[in-house]
């Protein structure tokens, strides 16, 4: 039966600004879902139902899965009320699920077998289309960790683990700025970043994961959101301004019992300067051109990543201001040219003087 009464245990109408009915009131089809976006302690999506008067909740850390595969955790919670379908905002920090509360999807929904062990539904929202099943595998109506998992086809490309980096070779700059872009070379790490259900993945050159050197850049994660990508870039560690191959060495060979000092004493900036794989959609083929467009749609400006300048033309004045700064040059990337996974190309010159 629907219930409102843990609902409100667990709410002070003098502390939050979630809706309060002093009862559940039974109306609609029984055919609406909103997912909100919650950036509560942990990042997770709300998955709400409309049924009897109520909104059935379930929390799923990754979002609803893009594609069939493995079933992702959904912790079935407490019923909310209707009005919740329409709330946004800042839950208080302290307060029970503390944090920013936005809207990420709505529709409608058909239900295709709804009991306490198994909820299977079609969704028809404007970014989730497909039919998923929620199991509660477990004995008894107590245990509140299902499943859900995607059983249509989905859409999209899975995101991939990791690509072999591509290479620059060294040279002279192009004789002729046309169909060139210029970046600074900043002599860092190389690494790739994984987001997919806003969890990050750090891998260095070789693919080894190194996420646990690098905690501060959990939060890109969250603030992606649902965006699944694939990054390629470096990470530097500036100090006064440049960036430190001292301090960036001490970071890449940290042991785990000095991290979490040394990434507050010494942090890391990722530079993203290319998007292999974003939202089922691989990028290797796009030029370069249209994928450092796809880049800066992402609005990567956070305390620890930063999207850099590419600079179309001008490769003399680019190499003089690099040189200028201390940095190491420019790597020269041709605009139209694809990203060739482990090779050293042509399409790609660095320039050091």
């Amino acid at each position: 039966m629907p219930d409102l009464s843990e609902y409100r245990r667990k709410r002070d109408p003098k502390r939050t600004p979630e809706p309060m009915p002093d009862r559940v009131v039974p109306r609609g089809d029984d055919d609406v879902f909103v997912i909100q976006e919650h950036h509560a302690r942990r990042l997770h999506w709300d998955v709400r139902f409309e049924r009897n008067g109520v909104l059935v909740s379930w929390a799923v850390p990754k979002g609803l899965p893009q594609r069939p595969g493995p079933p992702r955790l959904a912790v079935h919670t407490e019923d909310h009320p209707l009005e919740y379908a329409a709330f946004e905002g800042e839950i208080p920090k302290g307060e029970y699920g503390g944090g920013k509360m936005l809207i990420w999807d709505r529709g409608t929904y058909e239900v295709l077998h709804w009991n306490d062990h198994k909820v299977e539904v079609d969704l028809h929202g404007s970014r989730v289309r497909g039919r998923f099943v929620f199991v509660n595998s477990h004995k008894g109506s107590e245990s509140r960790d299902w499943l859900v998992r995607r059983v249509d086809r989905g859409s999209g490309e899975e995101l991939p683990e990791f690509v072999k980096p591509m290479q620059a070779r060294s040279g002279a700059l192009p004789p002729d700025d046309d169909g060139w872009a210029y970046e600074f070379r900043w002599q860092g790490e190389r690494v790739q970043v994984r987001v997919e259900g806003g969890r990050i993945t750090v891998r260095d050159r070789t693919g080894e994961d190194v996420t646990v050197r690098y905690p501060e850049l959990r939060a890109l994660g969250e603030s992606l959101g649902a965006t699944e990508v694939l990054l390629d870039g470096e990470l530097i560690v500036l100090e006064e301004g440049r960036p430190s191959r001292t301090a960036l060495k001490t970071r890449v060979s940290a042991e785990a019992r000095s991290v979490k000092r040394l990434a507050e004493r010494s942090p890391v900036l990722f530079l993203p300067f290319d998007v292999l794989h974003v939202d089922g959609k691989s990028l290797l083929e796009v030029p370069y051109r249209k994928r450092r467009a796809r880049l800066r749609k992402l609005k990567l400006a956070g305390e620890y990543w930063r999207t850099p300048d590419s600079y179309e033309g001008g490769g003399a004045d680019v190499l003089a201001a690099s040189l200028a700064n201390g940095l190491g040059g420019v790597t020269a990337k041709r605009l139209d040219s694809v990203y060739e996974p482990g090779r050293r190309s042509e399409a790609w010159r660095t320039v050091a003087k």
